[in-house]
C-alpha cells in the first residue's frame, strides 16, 4: 500500500512558477514509475508528467515543467515555470508500474493540490 500526499499549490500570476511535491509512505518507492495528472473545471483529468527512469510529458507542458524524484526522501517534484491560465487545474499525484499516459497504469492516487495562475 502507497500513500501519497501532494503540496506546494497555490495561486501565481502568468508567468510565475511553482513547485509541487508529493510525499509517498509505504515501501519500495523506487520500483514505482510516478506519474502527475491534472484535472481543471469541467474537463477530464489528463496526464501531465511521468518518470521511473527517464521523463515523459504532454505536450502542453514539454519545455516549461520537469518533474523529478528523491527516492532518498520518497518524493517526487514537479517544477512548473512559464506558468499559464491554462495551467489552472487541481494536480494530483500517482503511483504505479508504467511512467505512462494512462490513468489505468496508475494504483495509487493522492488527494490533489490547487494551482490557479491569473493572467
Amino acid at each position: 500500500q502507497v500513500q501519497l500526499v501532494e503540496s506546494g499549490g497555490g495561486s501565481v500570476q502568468a508567468g510565475g512558477s511553482l513547485r509541487l511535491s508529493c510525499a509517498a509512505s509505504g515501501r519500495s518507492f523506487n520500483s514505482y514509475a510516478m506519474g502527475w495528472f491534472r484535472q481543471a473545471p469541467g474537463k477530464e483529468r489528463e496526464f501531465v508528467a511521468a518518470r521511473l527512469g527517464s521523463a515523459v510529458y504532454a505536450d502542453s507542458v514539454k519545455g516549461r515543467f520537469t518533474i523529478s524524484r528523491d527516492n532518498a526522501k520518497n518524493t517526487v517534484y514537479l517544477q512548473m515555470n512559464s506558468l499559464k491560465p491554462e495551467d489552472t487545474a487541481v494536480y494530483y499525484c500517482a503511483a504505479g508500474s508504467v511512467a505512462g499516459t494512462l490513468q489505468s497504469w496508475y494504483d495509487y492516487w493522492g488527494h490533489g493540490t490547487q494551482v490557479t495562475v491569473s493572467s
